[in-house]
């Protein structure tokens, strides 16, 4: 089987090593991918952009393949997998219809209020008046979220209410400007990735990961800064619970509004005093989770991930893990999540991976005229380290990042700390 992967970030790479791995899969296109992924897989430029469906069909075509998996949200929400289904192609990716789970915060809570599905407490609003009112009413800490896609980092969770303020009126300043604000949800984070085809869910091993920029949570939301799996202080019920109770109502009330959802489900939940309560939905792999959640999977993801696309998930049985803890940690550029210094060289990822079980994924990358690997974004590198316990996969990590060199980068020390120190406790 052929596959062809849309992205460029490092929740790509990972897929793309994954497949790579996978004895099913002949060979692995990637666009525009990166120097990362250019090392294993075939790299295709795409003078469209990822949101250029007609594009991307002309390049599934030519390569012949057999699958495509589209990555990152923009697409998804823009409906890239509705033109390359249209084509005839088996996509693993949701309708634009169906990433509105994503798309729109509002939409989201619209479903799970049809589904029954357990959330915070939310008010919908359209002017900074309506905003203030819905602060006083669902009190601190405030949390505010632009309703649109914002690359993780539209949302504001603050004791100031004239911060909360100031972050809804950015919001509403944009084109159809909405903002839903929430009440606070006390309890550790997980992220839990389900596999759909529009009717059956399979759930795959739970995450966790780190969206504020600097240690103890401290700082503006990021795209994610790190992440790890499994999760040895989340109840044995939590899986089962988020899958009977989240995703398979909400997959069932998609299937009938007439939008099935097809592709992962990403519930990020937090589990509370008074159980597990939804955070968001995305409509794809969460970065950086899912560096974690595959650097664990045995299963082979070719197959899965055709199941899922082809409405075959049904009767596939049970997934294979490795026992052993997995920790991913990012690397970032001066100034993110502002606005980030790029052009940087990038250099020690050999020695990085020299450190047993490390390997780096790209993320922000790309090459100078002269071929010097250079920071080109962001999130530049998540280094992942796989261990017998969690804090040997943590020791490894780091002593993989401490082989990174990247002038004026930044990363936090303190990913799976908490956990490691057993200090994460539910109830």
């Amino acid at each position: 089987m052929k596959v062809l992967v849309i992205g460029s970030g490092a929740r790509e790479h990972a897929i793309v090593r994954a497949l790579g791995s996978d004895s099913e899969v002949d060979a692995v296109i990637v666009a525009p991918g990166n120097p990362g992924m250019d090392a294993i897989a075939l790299c295709e430029a795409l003078p469209g952009g990822v949101l250029d469906g007609d594009g991307i069909v002309e390049l599934a075509t030519r390569h012949a393949v057999d699958l495509v998996v589209i990555g990152p949200e923009a697409p998804l929400v823009a409906g890239v997998a509705d033109v390359v289904r249209a084509a005839g192609l088996p996509v693993f990716g949701p309708s634009a219809a169906a990433a509105q789970l994503e798309g729109s915060k509002s939409f989201a809570k619209d479903v799970m209020a049809a589904a029954d599905v357990p959330t915070a407490m939310a008010r919908v609003c359209h002017t900074l008046d309506e905003v203030g009112a819905a602060l006083d009413a669902l009190g601190a800490p405030h949390v505010v979220k632009d309703d649109g896609l914002a690359a993780g980092k539209g949302v504001v969770v603050t004791d100031d209410r004239d911060e909360a303020l100031a972050h809804a009126r950015a919001c509403l300043a944009k084109e159809g400007g909405v903002v839903v604000v929430e009440e606070f949800l006390d309890g550790p984070e997980v992220s839990l990735f389900c596999l759909c085809d529009g009717s059956t869910v399979i759930p795959l091993a739970p995450a966790q990961d780190f969206k504020r920029v600097g240690d103890g949570d401290q700082g503006p939301n990021t795209g994610g800064m790190g992440a790890y799996s499994p999760l040895d202080w989340a109840p044995a019920s939590l899986v089962d619970e988020l899958v009977t109770r989240v995703a398979e109502p909400t997959v069932e009330e998609m299937a009938r509004r007439g939008t099935p959802f097809s592709g992962v489900l990403y519930v990020g939940a937090a589990v509370t005093s008074r159980g597990p309560r939804v955070i968001e939905f995305n409509a794809r792999f969460g970065d950086p989770e899912t560096q974690v959640v595959l650097a664990r999977l045995r299963t082979p993801l070719g197959g899965l991930l055709r199941a899922a696309a082809t409405g075959e998930l049904d009767g596939f049985g049970t997934l294979a893990w490795s026992d052993q803890h997995a920790v991913t940690v990012v690397v970032a550029s001066h100034n993110y999540p502002g606005t980030p210094r790029t052009g940087d060289p990038v250099t020690g990822i050999e020695e990085a991976t020299d450190v047993p079980t490390a390997y780096v994924l790209h993320a922000g990358t790309g090459r100078a005229d002269d071929g010097t690997l250079v920071s080109a974004g962001g999130r530049v590198l998540s280094v992942v380290a796989l261990g017998d316990s969690l804090s040997q996969a943590r020791e490894r990590v780091y002593d993989a990042v401490g082989q990174i060199e990247l002038e004026g980068s930044h990363h936090r020390t303190d990913i799976a700390l908490a956990a490691e120190r057993e200090e994460l406790h539910v109830g």
